[in-house]
């Protein structure tokens, strides 16, 4: 099985993020030897951690640039980052207003130019014929245009994982027009340890589109506020229990109509 990762940050050994990070987690506990592991890091002070979380998988491949859309490509682009934010920077994005939004030291704020590789390009390259069965995206403000740019005719991805908090309500549209296009449904909360992400799997189905319809309506703050109950009552998320996922999503639409 093949497993991608772009934006992985310093995997599972940054102290910042309690040494955790949701793709790691999933991939490690999946019972399969023949794994492997692609995963795409900006920023080239976390390499060595990369190195370091999957040493012990065959496996591996580890990428130093960056990933943007075609409209937006660039062969070095400026990403910008808070020294607040040390060691392991991560929000190390090429929108300075992004940044800002959580640091507002604007003197704390530095940016490095970062090599840059197209999503169709490294995906061509990489994955040509081949299916990719968990494909994971937190790229910091970028994730919208890469997710549109990405050519799901040519690429056969099963299980597609991005945050959605940073999306507005006509790219949470858009994103799933271009889903249901390619026969994609909602499949539940994504990768992320944190609850941010939506998976999306090559399976049609017609209920959990439905939900999901209704709850790209529902507000950051209200999310925010679920996610804080839900995980106070461990009510973890998963990628293949339907029970779990629909008492999620029912627990989801009972706190927001009851708050």
């Amino acid at each position: 099985m093949i497993y991608v990762h772009i934006g992985a940050g310093a995997g599972d050994l940054d102290a910042g993020a309690l040494f955790r990070d949701g793709f790691s987690e999933f991939v490690k506990q999946i019972d399969d030897d023949d794994k492997r592991i692609y995963v795409v890091e900006a920023n080239p002070s976390n390499i060595s951690k990369l190195e370091e979380t999957w040493k012990n998988y065959k496996n591996v491949k580890i990428f130093n640039f960056a990933i943007s859309s075609s409209v937006k490509y660039e062969k070095k682009i400026k990403f910008y980052y808070s020294l607040n934010d040390a060691p392991h920077y991560q929000l190390f994005s090429n929108d300075i207003e992004h940044v800002k939004k959580y640091y507002k030291d604007l003197n704390r704020i530095k940016f490095k130019y970062i090599d840059c590789v197209k999503i169709n390009e490294f995906l061509d390259k990489n994955f040509n014929d081949k299916k990719i069965n968990y494909f994971s995206i937190d790229i910091e403000g970028m994730d919208y245009e890469v997710i549109q740019d990405i050519d799901l005719k040519k690429f056969e991805i099963i299980n597609f994982s991005f945050e959605h908090l940073q999306l507005d309500l006509n790219q949470k549209i858009n994103i799933l027009r271009k889903f249901l296009k390619f026969n994609y449904s909602y499949n539940g909360s994504g990768i992320d340890h944190n609850n941010f992400d939506w998976t999306f799997k090559k399976k049609v189905s017609i209920w959990n589109n439905l939900i999901f319809f209704f709850i790209i309506f529902i507000s950051k703050k209200q999310f925010l506020q679920y996610v804080i109950k839900s995980n106070q009552y461990n009510v973890a998320p998963t990628h293949n229990k339907h029970l779990v996922l629909h008492v999620h999503i029912g627990a989801l639409l009972y706190h927001i109509f009851h708050s």
